[in-house]
C-alpha cells in the first residue's frame, strides 16, 4: 500500500489550520500545551502553521466538534487564504471528517477550485510514522496501523459509490468500489499481521538468545524528543540519528555497552511516547514495545527544558504501567540541563521519591555521564555487590558454595590462600561471612588443641 502523504512534496511547506476546543474537560492551559505540540507535529510531518481556531464550548458538537459559526470561520479562513488542510487536536469519527469538510466547503460552493482536506491528531501521528519507517517491520507496522485507522472512515459519496443489487430497482452488475477497497484493506491487513507475526517469533529467539546470555537488559524510554538516541549515541556510539523532531526515531536499536567494571549490559532505544497516542499504532507496535516488557530495568529520559517535562513524565509512566513493564529497577535521566534554570531540576527532583535514582545530564555534551555510568554499574550488579574472599587454601567447602550461589568473577591461589572476587547478593554475602567465621574459629580451636597437645606431651617427658 503507498502512502498517500498529506504533506507537499516540494520545497515550499502546506500550510495548515489548526484547530482546539476548550471544554469543562479540557482546561485551556491543557489546551494550549497540546496545541504546542500539535504544532511541532505538524512541522515535523513537513507542514507549517497559518493560524490556530480555538472555541470554548460546555460539550463538542456530535457532528462538526465545533460550532457552526466557528466552521464558517474556519471556512473563511482557509478560503480567503488558499489553505488546503485543517488539523483538529483530537480524535474524529468518520462522519465528523465527512461533516466538516462537506460544511466548509458548502460556505464556498460556488468555487468548484476550492477544496479542504481535515485530519485529526492521529492521521497526523499516522503520517509522521509513515515518514520516518525505516526498517521492514517498521514500515508493516506502520501501514497497519494506517489501515486499521482509515477503514472504518471510508465513506462512498455520491451513486458511484453506493452499494448496488440491494432490491428491486439497484440491481447491478457487481460491488462498488468502496466494498472492494474494503474488501482488499482487509486482506492486505492479514498479510500485514502474518508478516508481523514472523518477525515477532524472530525477535522473540533473538530475546531467548539475550536471556540465556544472562546480560542484564535496560530498555531507554521517554516522550518524543526527550533525547532517547543522543543518550544512547553518546554511551555506545550508536550513530542513530538523533533530530530535534518529534517521533525522529521508530525503529529499536540494540548496543552492547561495557561498563568500566568489565560488565557488559544491552541498551535498547526505543519509540517515544506522546499524549493520545492512537491505540492503533500502540497495538501494531506491539512486538517493538515488547522490547520494554522484557527488559530487566529502564531508563527514562526526561527533557528538563520543556516546561511541561512533570506532565510528559505521567504519560510516559502511565504508558509504562498500561504496557505491563512498571515495577522494574528504574533511573531517572534529567536530559539537556545544560539548556534549562538548575533550580527546575531541583525543584523537580523534590517533588519525586526520595528513592527514585535522579541524575541531571546532558548528553549531547556528555556532561555529568559518568554518574549515570556508575548507576549503571548499579543497576547491573542488581543488588548484589563485588566482594574479594580470602579463603583457606583447603576450604573447598566455601569455594563450592560461592560458584552455586555467586557469580565468581576470578579465583586467584597463592601459598597461604586463594582469593575469590564473587558478586554477591545481600543474603549470600551474611551466609559466606558466617562459613567464613565458622571455618576460622574452627581452625583457632584446632590450633588451640594442638598446641594444648603438644603442652601435654611436653608436660609428660619432663615428668618422666
Amino acid at each position: 500500500m503507498e502512502h498517500d502523504n498529506i504533506f507537499a512534496s516540494g520545497e515550499e511547506s502546506t500550510l495548515a489550520v489548526l484547530v482546539s476546543l476548550i471544554t469543562p474537560e479540557i482546561k485551556e492551559h491543557e489546551a494550549l500545551v497540546s496545541l504546542e505540540e500539535l504544532e511541532r507535529l505538524l512541522e515535523t510531518a513537513g507542514g507549517k502553521l497559518f493560524a490556530t481556531v480555538v472555541q470554548q464550548r460546555s460539550l463538542p458538537d456530535g457532528k462538526t466538534y465545533v460550532g457552526k459559526g466557528k466552521l464558517c470561520e474556519i471556512a473563511s479562513l482557509c478560503h480567503d487564504n488558499g489553505i488546503t488542510l485543517v488539523v483538529f487536536d483530537c480524535e474524529l469519527s468518520p462522519a465528523q471528517i465527512k461533516n466538516i469538510e462537506d460544511g466548509i466547503r458548502a460556505e464556498f460552493e460556488e468555487d468548484e477550485s476550492f477544496d479542504v482536506r481535515v485530519i485529526d491528531r492521529s492521521m497526523l501521528i499516522l503520517d509522521i510514522f509513515a515518514l520516518h519507517a525505516a526498517s521492514a517491520e517498521g514500515k508493516l507496522q506502520v501501514e497497519l496501523a494506517q489501515i486499521k485507522y482509515t477503514l472504518p472512515r471510508l465513506m462512498g459519496k455520491g451513486k458511484d459509490m453506493s452499494r448496488l443489487g440491494g432490491g428491486i430497482g439497484t440491481r447491478g452488475p457487481g460491488e462498488s468500489k468502496l466494498e472492494n477497497d474494503r474488501r482488499q484493506l482487509r486482506r492486505r491487513i492479514e498479510s500485514l499481521e502474518r508478516q508481523i507475526a514472523e518477525l515477532e517469533r524472530a525477535r522473540k529467539v533473538q530475546r531467548s538468545k539475550r536471556d540465556r546470555s544472562g546480560i542484564t537488559k535496560v530498555a531507554i524510554v521517554g516522550y518524543t524528543n526527550a533525547g532517547k538516541s543522543t543518550l544512547l549515541n553518546c554511551l555506545t556510539d550508536a550513530g542513530i540519528l538523533a533530530q530535534d523532531k518529534l517521533f525522529a526515531t521508530l525503529d529499536p536499536t540494540t548496543r552492547l555497552y561495557k561498563l568500566p567494571s568489565g560488565r557488559e549490559i544491552l541498551l535498547t532505544d526505543t519509540v517515544g511516547f506522546i499524549r493520545r497516542l492512537p491505540h492503533h499504532l500502540v497495538s501494531a507496535f506491539k512486538s517493538t514495545l515488547d522490547e520494554l516488557r522484557y527488559a530487566d530495568a529502564v531508563i527514562i529520559v526526561i527533557d528538563a527544558s520543556d516546561p511541561e517535562a512533570e506532565a510528559q513524565l505521567e504519560v510516559t509512566e502511565k504508558l509504562i504501567f498500561d504496557l505491563g513493564a512498571s515495577g522494574k529497577p528504574t533511573i531517572y535521566v534529567m536530559n539537556k540541563c545544560d539548556i534549562c534554570d538548575k533550580s527546575s531540576v531541583l525543584t523537580f527532583i523534590n517533588l519525586r521519591n526520595s528513592h527514585d535514582e535522579i541524575i541531571p545530564v546532558s548528553a549531547l555534551n556528555k556532561s555529568n555521564i559518568s554518574a549515570l555510568i556508575q548507576a549503571l554499574e548499579k543497576l547491573a550488579l542488581n543488588g548484589k555487590s563485588i566482594n574479594i574472599f580470602m579463603l583457606d587454601p583447603n576450604d573447598c567447602k566455601t569455594l563450592a558454595f560461592l560458584y552455586k550461589n555467586a557469580t565468581v568473577e576470578n579465583v586467584e591461589y597463592t601459598d597461604n590462600c586463594v582469593a575469590v572476587a564473587a558478586v554477591v547478593d545481600e543474603k549470600t554475602l551474611m551466609q559466606v561471612r558466617k562459613m567464613l567465621s565458622q571455618s576460622k574459629n574452627g581452625e583457632e580451636k584446632k590450633q588451640n588443641d594442638d598446641q594444648g597437645s603438644s603442652n601435654e606431651d611436653s608436660d609428660k617427658g619432663k615428668n618422666g
